[in-house]
């Protein structure tokens, strides 16, 4: 057992991730995995979309039914990517503060979210953890939320860039 390295703890140490305020999270697939769908279109005849796959439909149903969730929680924007999800999440204060960290309001919606599509999949297809950031005014706010709006773009012009750079 002394040979496994200690898991790094990512989270804001001492930070309620219950308390009021909005953030951005990240979710990841395990091993990069494209399976929550694909992006569709050129730029030139139409704007590159992400189209789900059935697994990125189960994503979604999820996402969709948490403006039901007690607390005050809104999902104010998010982005189903082929290896990734993008969240806006604002607490707007009716959530409670929690002895555990894992009872927060956020780490719930990131595990409730995993657990909903894992039990409809079959199987587990995410990546142990998650990225958190807590958006500290309105520009980075703006920021975040054009980077959320324009993600299937910036996939396309990533992947074209790439494509290209390889064949010269």
């Amino acid at each position: 057992m002394s040979d496994l390295t200690a898991r790094k703890n990512i989270r804001l140490k001492g930070y309620n991730y219950s308390n009021p305020g909005t953030y951005f999270i990240t979710v990841c697939v395990k091993d990069k995995h494209e399976i929550l769908g694909k992006i569709v279109g050129d730029a030139v005849l139409c704007v590159p979309h992400v189209e789900l796959s059935y697994i990125g439909k189960f994503v979604k149903t999820y996402l969709d039914k948490t403006e039901n969730m007690p607390g005050d929680v809104i999902i104010e924007k998010y982005v189903i990517m082929p290896n990734h999800v993008h969240l806006l999440i604002r607490l707007n204060g009716g959530t409670q503060r929690t002895a555990s960290p894992t009872k927060a309001a956020i780490p719930r919606i990131v595990h409730g979210m995993k657990a909903f599509t894992t039990k409809n999949i079959g199987f587990s297809f995410w990546q142990r953890s998650y990225h958190d950031h807590i958006i500290r005014n309105k520009a980075e706010y703006f920021k975040i939320s054009e980077y959320i709006d324009t993600n299937p773009m910036k996939w396309t012009e990533d992947f074209y860039f790439i494509k290209n750079e390889v064949r010269e």
